[in-house]
Order: C-alpha cells, then structure tokens, then sequence
C-alpha cells in the first residue's frame, strides 16, 4: 500500500535523484493552493476543444473504481477492445476497467511490482507497462527500472527488462521507470524520474540509455510525435523537452507560455494537440505548436476534481485517472471538462 506521503516523499526523491546536479525548480507537492498560475497566464487560444461526448461509445464522464488498494497511476484507452487499462501502484497487476467500476485482472505477473506509465501497442498487439517499486519514495530501497511487455489481447508476458542493465556500473541514487511511449519501428522509450534520464529499448530487447537531462527536472510523461520526435514534461521543472530520436544530443526546450507545473502523463489527441495533465493544479493543459514542437501555445484548459495523473483520449473526450494516493477513497476515471 502506498502511505499518505508518496507525494511529498516522491518531489523530495526526484530532487536529490543525481546528488551531483542541482535542483532546478522547487518541490511540487500536488494539490498545494499555492501552485496554480495566475488566471491571465492561461487565456486559451481559440483551437476547438473536447467538449463533447458523442464518439466515446457512452462512456460516462465519472467511473468510480470498485475497490481501494489498487492506485492506478498509469490509464490507457485500448481502442480494438473498447475498454480502459490501468496500472496499480499498490498490487503491481493491470486491471480492465468496465463502465461500472469493476475491475478485471488483466495482467498478473508476479515481477510486477507497481505498475506506473502504461503504453498499448496496438500495431504490434503489445502492452507495455513501465515496472516500478513505489516503496523507494517511503526510503524502502533503491527502486527499479523495469519495461514489461504483454501481448494486448490476452495478457500473456512476452518480456521483462531490466532497464538498469543499460549501465556499465551501478550509478547512485534510486530507480523509477515511469513513463513510456512507442517509436513508429517499435522502439520504446521509458523516462527514469529518479535518474533524469530516457532509456531505448530497441527490437533486440537491449536497453540503452538514450538521453540524460541536464539538472534534476524529474522527467515524467512522454510521448511519440509522427515528425520523428519525443516531448518529454518534467515533474519538477514544468519545462517540455524535444528530443530527435535520430539524434537526442540535439534535444531542445520547447517553449511554453507558463511553466507546466506538476507535469504528469501526457497524451496526443487525434488532432495534434498534446494534453498534459497537472497532478498539482487539477488540470489538462491542451497545448498547440505552428512549428513543429519549437515553441507551443495554450489550445485550452480542461479541469477536474482532486488529483489526477495520466490520461487517455477517447473520441473528442480526455479521460483522467485519480489514484487516490492515500487510500482513503475509491480511485476513478473522470472526464475532464472543457469550457
């Protein structure tokens, strides 16, 4: 079970990750009052927004999880099957979320041990589920960096790597695989928020270290842009990195209008546009780019209630996951809501 204090214990580890870099930016402690920008720094442009709800198969705008313990961080929508997929921070397993609430197991594997970021595949039928131990917030040890991967249609485990093997020697500080997104040839790519780093994990299985971030910015959520490129949000930092995938040494800051704080699980909507979610400001920040990911501007802001971490698109709908980090209600799955 994760204790009330994974998120406080979580800003502070991604801090002192690398004991040699120092911190960038302040710690993040989701749902403080204090972190919100300014109302005038937000205006939205004039993009359309998700709004509506007519292409999301009557999926319901608020499903509440059935049972505790499960803290799922990581939401995927698999759109051959129509269902949601969440990770569990607490049991390790991925779930099958019905529209009720109820929870199916859909991946048991005994090596998982908290299930974060989660990535479907569905060109190659693959799961991808970013493997860590959450304990290590709570001073339980130094962690891990692990990437499973499942076949989609029946759970079954076609890999486990060890993303630490990528390391000629041990290097200090702790794990934590967080994210994960998928290159248009397969390769997976998987954010260590501890070691503020990418890994590369290519069709031999072998991992890599692709691209290690200056300073301690946590790096979180990550995604797969067609032109070639990732976008990576750092937690601590709120900056959004580029990063060729052809040639990572040329990774670049995007620039943003306001810093994206408590920047969590990203996703691109079928139009483009990337949203991020704020675990500390309970929003979607909906963000837009003229020129190719140099620079972006705010498309629109979408709001929910509580804390929230990832999301997942369907139809013209961003559904958020809340875990429920303290485990004293029920997790859900809310529509965020669009003005």
């Amino acid at each position: 079970m994760i204790q009330r204090f994974l998120i406080a214990a979580f800003a502070a580890a991604a801090l002192a990750a690398c004991t040699d870099e120092p911190a960038t930016s302040p710690a993040v402690e989701p749902g403080a009052s204090s972190a919100p920008p300014a109302a005038d720094t937000a205006e939205p442009a004039a993009a359309p927004e998700p709004a509506g709800s007519a292409d999301n198969g009557g999926i319901p705008e608020r499903i509440v999880i059935e049972r505790q313990g499960v803290i799922p961080e990581g939401i995927e929508y698999d759109e051959t099957s129509g269902r949601f997929l969440v990770g569990s921070l607490g049991q390790g397993t991925v779930f099958e979320v019905a529209l009720d609430g109820t929870l199916t197991p859909f991946v048991t594997d005994d090596e998982l041990v908290s299930s974060v970021g989660i990535e479907v595949d569905e060109a190659r039928n693959r799961l991808l589920v970013c493997n860590s131990d959450s304990s290590v917030f709570g001073g339980g040890g130094p962690g891990q960096a692990k990437l499973g991967i499942y076949a989609l249609d029946s759970g079954e485990r076609i890999a486990m790597i060890d993303l630490t093997a990528a390391y000629d020697e041990t290097p200090e500080g702790s794990f934590f695989a967080n994210d994960v997104a998928v290159g248009a040839d397969g390769t997976a790519y998987v954010t260590d928020t501890q070691q503020q780093l990418v890994y590369r994990v290519g069709s031999d299985g072998a991992p890599t270290i692709f691209h290690r971030f200056d300073g301690a910015p946590a790096p979180n959520g990550i995604v797969y842009h067609d032109g070639g490129y990732l976008l990576v949000v750092g937690l601590m930092s709120g900056s959004l990195y580029k990063i060729p995938v052809d040639d990572p040494a040329a990774a670049t800051e995007v620039t943003v209008p306001e810093p994206l704080a408590g920047g969590d699980g990203m996703v691109l909507t079928a139009d483009g546009r990337l949203a991020v979610v704020s675990n500390s400001t309970s929003r979607v920040i909906l963000l837009s780019s003229g020129d190719d990911w140099a620079t972006a501007e705010i498309a629109g802001i979408g709001t929910f209630d509580g804390q929230g971490t990832t999301a997942a698109v369907v139809g013209d709908d961003i559904y958020v996951v809340k875990p429920e980090f303290a485990d004293q209600a029920p997790p859900e799955i809310v529509r965020a809501a669009f003005d």
